[in-house]
């Protein structure tokens, strides 16, 4: 009886400090998980100690939630006021007299992955028309040479390896250039009837984008089931699938093939219509091999907002763009190499720097676009530590965060009176993948950091969320 005694001491006292809620066992038992797999982690993230998890190492598809990663090392290694700059220069012999300029106009990119995006208009302004007046305050009336967009500034893989064909020919598959313009997307606009049949493609904005394509589209439902099949560098497309019945105005958005060449066209076409006659056709540096010559002239630059503002942006509405640009650009700032495997080894370095776990982290991007990309909670978890801990600019990643029910994309989920005021979190999705990963308060004064992950789920999304609410809830009122 003794041995038995003291037996059961040492399992009580072995035990970890957390106990499995019943949220978490009803989530585990629920039909829907029957043959899906969860990697759940909770940290006080002001001890640093643990709380809860299961299957906290467990590596899993994490979608979106990856941009968390992506955007902790890109503020504290660039820090929150970082910007890119876009500069336009002429090349070649300006006549001062006749105004002729016996060279090229070149668009110098810098990695700026916001020039001209909805989110920044009051940024930018209307920036093209900008540089016309910069370009003739300078005196020049006529070109014989060409725009040249000079797309250099990263290499020339625009996607990573790795992305689905379903996903790059649209707008949150759209590639990383040396030159971005309008979060390199275009619009498709259709008109809808009643009929399967009757769907009229009405513009494409900006129209240069539109030259070539096939429409296998019909109308059906009420949901966008549309899908725009490309490639970079690609002057086809092919629509296909189905967009909601009776639309006056329903927009598909797609990936804009060749960003830096689309600017140059833009340009180009700007200046023939104030009168400067430009000789030679558009072209990027990609395209002809030359780029800016040392001899060139700078004539305007064009600065982004503070990458602060970008990754609020970014982790907000969750756009993947943005995302592998800071990918890219880690690696060019950091190591010279202005690509994703460039960008992936200076993510991982931080994290091992950071003390963070990341065994059995395989990081292919930095959106979680991949469906190859494979991270656990608990290096999430210890990642959302580090930054409120140790994180040089924690207001800013916090910032960055959805508010709970009130804005981005946790704006119509987590609806619940717990969770106001007390849970700010990055979401992601993809087929049979549901993830959410950052910080609750709880009802006793404590912060949570928390991730949790769910792949290969059956039946709706809308049920895995409600099941991931309740085992969160619980946490917020049970800690």
């Amino acid at each position: 009886m003794r041995s038995l005694f003291i037996t059961l001491l040492c399992v009580i006292f072995a035990a970890p400090s957390f106990s499995q809620g019943k949220a978490l066992d009803d989530f585990l038992a629920d039909s829907s998980m029957q043959n899906a797999t969860l990697s759940f982690c909770v940290i006080d993230a002001t001890t640093g100690k643990a709380v809860t998890g299961y299957n906290k190492e467990k590596s899993l598809a994490p979608a979106s939630v990856m941009k968390l990663l992506t955007t902790a090392v890109a503020l504290e290694l660039l820090g929150p006021d970082y910007t890119f700059t876009t500069s336009v220069f002429y090349s070649g012999r300006l006549n001062n007299k006749s105004g002729r300029l016996s060279g090229d106009i070149i668009i110098k990119g810098g990695g700026d992955p916001a020039l001209g995006s909805p989110y920044f208009t009051g940024h930018y302004g209307n920036f093209p028309d900008n540089w016309v007046s910069d370009i003739q305050n300078k005196g020049i009336k006529k070109i014989s040479g060409r725009i040249l967009s000079d797309d250099s500034y990263y290499d020339f893989q625009p996607v990573p390896r790795g992305w689905t064909w379903e996903d790059i020919g649209n707008y949150y598959g759209a590639g990383v250039y040396g030159i971005s313009v309008f979060d390199n997307t275009y619009m498709i606009h259709f008109r809808t009837g009643n009929d399967s049949s009757d769907i009229q493609l009405t513009g494409i904005s900006p129209a240069l984008c539109g030259n070539n394509y096939t429409n296998r589209l019909s109308a059906f439902g009420r949901s966008d089931q549309g899908y725009v099949f490309s490639a970079p560098y690609n002057n086809y497309s092919w629509y296909d699938g189905t967009i909601p019945v009776n639309k006056k105005d329903f927009i598909l958005k797609a990936s804009i093939s060749d960003p830096p060449l689309l600017l140059a066209q833009i340009l180009s076409e700007k200046l023939e219509d104030v009168g400067i006659q430009v000789a030679g056709e558009p072209a990027t540096s990609r395209i002809t091999g030359h780029g800016l010559p040392e001899s060139a002239m700078l004539i305007t630059e064009t600065e982004s907002p503070p990458l602060k503002d970008i990754i609020k942006v970014l982790n907000h509405e969750s756009v993947n763009l943005y995302a592998e640009n800071l990918l890219k650009e880690l690696g060019k700032a950091k190591a010279g190499r202005g690509t994703t495997a460039g960008g992936i080894d200076i993510v991982k370095d931080f994290l091992e720097s950071a003390g963070i776990n990341n065994k059995g982290m395989f990081i292919e991007d930095g959106s979680g676009l991949s469906p190859a990309n494979s991270i656990n909670a608990e290096g999430l978890a210890e990642l959302l530590v580090f930054m409120k801990d140790k994180g040089k600019y924690f207001n800013d990643y916090f910032a960055s965060l959805p508010a709970a029910g009130r804005d981005g994309t946790l704006k119509n989920y987590f609806h619940e009176d717990v969770f106001d005021g007390r849970m700010a979190a990055k979401s992601g999705s993809m087929t049979r993948v549901r993830s959410y990963a950052g910080y609750l308060d709880t009802f006793s004064g404590k912060t949570l950091a928390f991730a949790v992950i769910v792949n290969d789920f059956s039946g709706p999304s809308q049920h895995i969320v409600s099941c991931i609410e309740s085992l969160l809830e619980e946490l917020i009122i049970k800690n």
